[in-house]
């Protein structure tokens, strides 16, 4: 296992993990990782130089005949034996990604139960990978697709799912018989290279999978390198924009998540009850640094406005926050850095000066400790759409409530905003939910669900600016992304039969 886990000095160190080992960078740069519920540092971490990088896909790129050579099945096989690694490991990874991340144990093992999910679909992968068969398309002329690997890909992921959004790539990737290089996030890098260890554990050849930790110099490595073939990345909307023009400058073929801002519609004949638990936990569960988080509930009428703020406000004023290591039964931990909860805080002073109605203001929430990244939920009312707290995706837990008179203003208003990711709509009538799928201008929607993030054989992806690229994440958008398809037109001349075979014939 890797070095943070098993250095005996104080401060560990994290390397990069390449060729099916872990590779150590003697001098240059790094930074520090910290436990964002203690605000003690728990890791110093090398960051890779555009040499370490371009080693890493070098291996990549010597460990690709032999892998995309394999059968689907036998690809597959090492994906089944995967599969079982996480599951005997998963409480180990669940504990890391909460010591790195700072969300509760329980979020982290959902988050993990989501990247197996992936892991699954990815054992299917045969059945995926079969193309298309038209018989005598001419006098005795048949036709067919293959689907067969890019190259080496690479990924470059996310501080907030260290294990799900790296595997809503890799694993899709090499079962589809390429190779792959991961840049973690360098906020929280321990998970990425515990699965990657596991993926040589589970038979997958040296260099099919590698972990180079880094920064922008890592970054513009991989989205310029000949050798890169793919590039697929989650984050924020200008890097995802930098990342999408770059690579495909370089002409690499590139899927690249950005910035979100959620809506969450709710109608006066909402099951009010449920509309607020759905709105706790979405917009306040991993300190809202989720992508498809719910930062904006529209309400549709005062009456239903005010009901709903009263109901959330003694919710939120008593949500359950701390080390999610250390305690049991929370709801929700601390930012992933000092910088990030410090950012957050100040976006909770901007709304208050932009004259949005405090209801909740999360800055005067005491925790024990003073050194963890806390900070409390936060929750404005009759916030307008020229407000910062409204145009910028926060990523934080603070959720405002904008009110509209009608189900026509509530569309508009998603409608309007640059970001498509996610949408929801609480309402008991089905005619409103089903005009509102329709209209709504968001990749991913939910009807009475706040958080629709489909399961691993459905894509996952937004749109307008928070999706660059045809194609969205893992499910069948993942097969297509991480393969090209070839059309054979084929006529055979009449010739002599082989003679008889008496074994079972097999897929090896």
């Amino acid at each position: 296992m890797s070095e943070v886990r098993t250095a005996t000095e104080s401060v560990p160190q994290i390397h990069h993990y390449i060729n099916g080992t872990t590779l150590q960078q003697d001098g240059g740069r790094s930074l520090a990782v910290h436990d964002p519920a203690k605000g003690a540092v728990s890791a110093h971490l090398a960051l890779a130089d555009t040499a370490m990088t371009r080693r890493a896909i070098q291996a990549a790129s010597e460990a690709l005949p032999t892998w995309s050579a394999m059968t689907p099945l036998n690809r597959a096989r090492v994906m089944f034996r995967y599969k079982a690694l996480i599951e005997a490991h998963f409480e180990e990874i669940a504990q890391l990604i909460t010591r790195e991340h700072g969300k509760v144990i329980e979020d982290a093992r959902g988050e993990l139960t989501r990247g197996l999910e992936i892991v699954e679909f990815a054992c299917g992968a045969p059945h995926l990978l079969k193309g298309e068969h038209s018989l005598n398309v001419g006098n005795g002329v048949d036709s067919y697709s293959m689907m067969q690997p890019v190259g080496v890909c690479a990924g470059i992921t996310p501080f907030n799912f260290p294990a799900m959004v790296p595997m809503w790539m890799f694993p899709v990737a090499l079962v589809c018989g390429n190779t792959f290089v991961l840049k973690p996030s360098e906020k929280d890098p321990s998970v990425p290279m515990y699965l990657a260890e596991l993926m040589t554990e589970a038979g997958a050849p040296n260099g099919v999978l590698n972990v180079v930790n880094g920064d922008k110099e890592a970054v513009d490595t991989l989205l310029t390198d000949p050798d890169v073939s793919a590039i697929s990345f989650v984050g924020s909307t200008p890097i995802a924009e930098h990342v999408y023009s770059t690579g495909s400058a370089h002409g690499k073929r590139v899927q690249a998540l950005g910035g979100a801002k959620n809506h969450m519609v709710i109608m006066p004949d909402a099951d009010l009850e449920g509309a607020v638990e759905a709105l706790l936990g979405a917009a306040y569960g991993s300190a809202g640094e989720r992508c498809m988080a719910i930062s904006v509930a529209v309400v549709v009428g005062d009456a239903i406005g005010d009901r709903l703020v009263d109901h959330l406000k003694p919710r939120v004023q008593t949500l359950k926050i701390g080390d999610g290591l250390a305690e049991k039964g929370l709801e929700m931990g601390p930012l992933v850095t000092r910088e990030h909860r410090d950012n957050v805080h100040r976006y909770v002073d901007l709304g208050e000066q932009e004259g949005a109605t405090m209801v909740v203001d999360g800055r005067q929430r005491e925790f024990r400790g003073e050194d963890g990244y806390f900070l409390g939920g936060t929750l404005f009312d009759h916030v307008k759409t020229d407000m910062r707290i409204y145009t910028d995706e926060i990523f934080g837990p603070v959720l405002c409530v904008v009110r509209v008179p009608d189900y026509e203003s509530a569309v508009a208003l998603v409608n309007e905003n640059e970001f498509g990711n996610g949408t929801a709509i609480f309402t008991r009538d089905g005619d409103a939910a089903r005009q509102f799928t329709s209209d709504v201008q968001a990749g991913m929607v939910g009807v009475n669900v706040p958080i629709p993030v489909p399961m691993a054989f459905h894509s996952f992806g937004g749109w307008k600016r928070s999706l660059f690229g045809p194609l969205h994440m893992h499910g069948p958008d993942g097969i297509r992304f991480y393969t090209q398809m070839k059309t054979v037109t084929a006529r055979w001349p009449k010739g002599v039969r082989a003679g008889s075979a008496f074994n079972m014939p097999t897929m090896e």
